[in-house]
């Protein structure tokens, strides 16, 4: 690891050492990563990939953190921060933007409404990077990521950049071929359509006010908890065992919205994953459903 990073700094790549992961994601949780980098440029970026690579140094991809539980022990490794990028939008042929990775979803939705461009509301209050919600296909409200992506351009687990076409990228419920190619994405290009910009305003300000309404964002949390099993809602199965408010240490099911986990104060990744299981538990029992969790846990 000496090595390592004695090599990270040669390249003048920014670093930090022991790291908290709790200042890192939304839930507010985790202990220190061995190394934390900071790529300032997609050529930093390829460069830290490829040296974690020669040096067998473990490594994790970070965008915004809000939909990552990660352990109390911390990340033994590198964890790469990608919002540490320099990053830019570029707009052609009217209706097509290209975002990078690290760039958060509610800076591109913006941008869009900015150029009248719609499609993109949906995404709009998500907590999210471009990278992060193409790696999960992000969605809302109906809409999903997939819906409107037209390519990626990404790092190759060999080290090569490459782009893809988004019909070859695997994307359904959550899931995006990233998950099992081992890419890093670098930016993405979306598709959208002229729009009126009022319209595209009210629309991004009425699921903001929802989103406001339903979901407790005045508690850290990692989002949605559970995927949606077929057939039901997590949610509304978690609410209908009398498990609304259910606690386990600083870990609770929201009193607001049964969907979230939220983090009381001084809750532990511990208190979470304890939590999470009892919930399956009782819904299983009780329903017959079994939930798997959407949020990443990170050890």
């Amino acid at each position: 690891m000496e090595r390592f990073k004695q090599k990270l700094a040669a390249a003048g790549i920014p670093f930090k050492e022991n790291e908290p992961l709790a200042a890192h994601c939304t839930f507010k949780i985790g202990g220190p990563a061995d190394v934390f980098i900071l790529p300032e440029s997609e050529a930093q970026l390829c460069a830290a990939v490829a040296l974690c690579k020669a040096e067998a140094v473990r490594y994790y991809l970070l965008g915004n953190g809000s939909n990552i539980l990660f352990a109390d022990e911390g990340y033994r490794g590198a964890v790469i921060d990608t919002t540490a990028l320099k990053t830019e939008l570029r707009f052609a042929d009217t209706v097509q933007v290209t975002a990078g990775a690290g760039l958060k979803l509610s800076a591109l939705c913006t941008a869009a409404l900015e150029h009248g461009l719609t499609g993109l509301e949906f995404a709009y209050g998500i907590p999210g990077t471009v990278g992060g919600a193409v790696y999960m296909n992000a969605g809302a409200y109906g809409g999903e990521v997939k819906d409107v992506l037209q390519s990626v351009r990404y790092l190759t687990a060999e080290g090569e950049i490459t782009e893809a076409p988004a019909a070859e990228l695997d994307l359904s419920y959550r899931h995006s071929a990233f998950e099992e190619n081992g890419g890093c994405i670098l930016s993405a290009c979306f598709r959208l359509e002229p729009g009126d910009p009022g319209a595209i305003k009210a629309r991004m300000n009425e699921l903001m006010a929802k989103r406001l309404d339903k979901q407790p964002l005045d508690k850290p949390s990692a989002g949605s908890t559970f995927k949606r099993p077929a057939g039901a809602f997590a949610a509304a199965l978690i609410d209908q065992c009398g498990l609304r408010g259910y606690r386990h240490g600083g870990a609770a099911v929201s009193e607001k919205h049964c969907g979230f986990v939220v983090n009381l104060g001084g809750a532990t990744c511990a208190d979470v994953l304890a939590l999470c299981d009892e919930v399956r538990a009782i819904v299983q029992e009780k329903t017959g459903y079994e939930l798997e969790k959407e949020i990443r846990v990170v050890k």
